[in-house]
């Protein structure tokens, strides 16, 4: 079975893409959404990054904690935003590859913008068989592109109730 490299789901949230764009563009602020992500030291906090600008991320799963170092590839204000993580580790952010990129889109439509999160597996020269037993060991049972899958939900869910002041819940 040849594994799920790509995973994305969307929501309209009732705001514009600018203001949308410039919260997602600054990696500071997704622990307000990210059941994962705990913060994130970038070269300027408070502000969007530019294409090519590094930050490094933290996360969290139940007792696992690591960091990423992160390269903005895309930022289009009010359109699109997207980093490549580039580097994990435990503590800090040491083992280099190509791990996995996350886009934002914007687009207006009537009611507000519709935001679509998108995570690639940057894990393109990993047997699948290996990929599959390391998804599992990490994720307590599921395929990256399944837990993913959820995580993506969620932070969207978030995201909405966020900006309109709505229940969190999924």
């Amino acid at each position: 079975m040849t594994r799920e490299m790509q995973v994305s789901d969307s929501v309209v949230i009732d705001e514009d893409a600018g203001t949308l764009w410039a919260q997602v563009a600054d990696p500071t602020q997704m622990p307000r959404w990210s059941g994962e992500n705990t913060g994130a030291r970038t070269p300027e906090a408070g502000r969007p990054l530019t294409q090519g600008e590094v930050f490094d991320g933290t996360n969290r799963r139940g007792r696992a904690r690591w960091s990423t170092e992160c390269v903005v590839t895309e930022s289009e204000p009010g359109r699109r935003f997207a980093f490549a993580v580039r580097k994990i580790g435990a503590r800090t952010p040491l083992l280099p590859g190509r791990i996995a990129t996350w886009t934002y889109d914007f687009e207006p439509v009537d009611g507000g913008t519709r935001v679509t999160e998108t995570w690639a597996d940057g894990r393109r020269g990993w047997p699948d068989v290996v990929a599959a037993a390391f998804d599992r060991t990490v994720t307590g049972g599921r395929l990256f592109a399944d837990f993913q899958r959820r995580n993506i939900r969620r932070t969207l869910a978030a995201m909405k109730a966020d900006f309109e002041g709505g229940d969190r819940t999924t």
